[in-house]
């Protein structure tokens, strides 16, 4: 299982899980991904790992991706090139192309890929790095129905589904009315009416939406002193000027003091961050499926997300969330005020979101890759 990083991102989570999955149903599962020296995955696992190390030194954006699939691709070429594997599978377009190269090299006879969804790259060696990860593997998978639709019309790729899945006993409610108290006190929410995402400040994420609309749920519930926590952000691109553009809308709106960009934390806290909430908002624009919103139906919170194709198949408006038009930061508002105004409604989401969860254990997520893996007609790929 190969993935570009190390870092808390939804992807990495998935390869890991996916991997710890498939090996608690018999199969040998190695994870490699690129790592700076000293680095390791963010969370343990007990999977095996290798870990191919790589100091970026490219100044130029370009020069840095095509460095790191050259890397990528001699780091692990020892690994791969014995033959013990019967499948490679990558979850990114870095690590696919360092496969693909060694595929074309002759040192593996094929490349599966997942691709959780596609970007709308401007640097050139992005977009032909995407390009081909998506083209050129034997299989590809995709976490969600809307993705296999879109490859299939603007790339003439036929995918197949594999499953997410969720983690519940680390991702839980709270086990008492001490342990929330224990974790809000822990984070100094004093009290307040706490509006949690997860993904840090990007394009994509909807953090401008969040911040307007954060902005209006604090004119509507002044009485709740509503407080944003913002958690998470490890990434391979530069959003200074979209984390410039929020900073400055927030000085705008007057919520400056009111937002806590908490960046990357441990394993631990982040969980210790859902537990805390009071609800989790979600307004992306484009995810490949959407992880982190599973992750805060686990913990029991209500979850206000974006109202994409993404989402609806698997979030029911109303039953188990509220899925509010993207790019509305006005809706947004006037929905988490619904949710911090209505404890009946809330108490629905979070019912409705377990029901939900029921339905997203990694181990039906490896069941899907072995239906995948077994339809893939290579040579060699073993019995599963």
């Amino acid at each position: 299982m190969l993935t570009y990083s190390v870092k808390p991102r939804g992807g990495v989570e998935h390869a890991l899980a996916v991997a710890e999955a498939l090996a608690g149903r018999g199969h040998e599962v190695c994870v490699s991904a690129l790592a700076q020296p000293g680095e390791t995955f963010f969370r343990p696992t007990f999977v095996g790992t290798r870990l191919v190390e790589h100091a970026p030194a490219a100044a130029v954006f370009d020069e840095r991706i095509l460095a790191m699939v050259d890397a990528y691709r001699d780091g692990v070429r020892p690994l791969l090139a014995d033959g013990d594997f019967d499948i490679v599978h990558a979850q990114d377009c870095i690590s696919a192309n360092a496969a693909l190269d060694l595929r074309d090299e002759g040192v593996i006879g094929h490349v599966v890929r997942t691709v959780h969804h596609v970007d709308d790259f401007i640097s050139p060696s992005l977009i032909a790095c995407q390009d081909r990860s998506i083209l050129a593997p034997d299989l590809v998978l995709c976490v969600s129905q809307p993705w296999i639709e879109r490859l299939a019309d603007e790339f003439g790729v036929e995918a197949r589904l594999v499953r997410n899945g969720v983690d519940r006993e680390r991702f839980r409610a709270p086990r008492d009315d001490a342990e929330r108290a224990a974790d809000r006190d822990a984070l100094a929410l004093d009290g307040r009416f706490a509006v949690l995402t997860v993904g840090g400040i990007e394009p994509r994420k909807g953090s401008l939406t969040l911040l307007e609309g954060f902005a209006h749920l604090r004119e509507r519930a002044p009485d709740l002193d509503p407080l944003l926590l913002i958690v998470g952000g490890a990434t391979l691109f530069d959003y200074r000027d979209e984390i410039g553009r929020f900073d400055v809308r927030a000085r705008e709106l007057g919520v400056s003091e009111h937002v806590r960009v908490v960046g990357t934390v441990s394993p631990a806290e982040l969980e210790r961050h859902y537990r805390a909430a009071d609800v989790f908002a979600f307004p992306s624009t484009k995810e490949g499926f959407g992880l982190v919103a599973l992750e805060a139906l686990a913990a029991g919170l209500p979850v206000v997300a974006s109202e994409i194709d993404v989402f609806r198949t698997f979030l029911a408006h109303g039953e188990s969330a509220l899925l509010s038009p993207a790019g509305d930061g006005d809706a947004l508002g006037r929905t988490l005020a619904r949710v911090a105004r209505e404890p009946a409604l809330r108490s629905r989401l979070v019912t409705g979101g377990r029901d939900v969860v029921d339905a997203y254990g990694w181990d039906t997520a490896a069941a899907a890759h072995e239906d995948a893996y077994r339809s893939f007609d290579a040579d060699p790929i073993g019995a599963l």
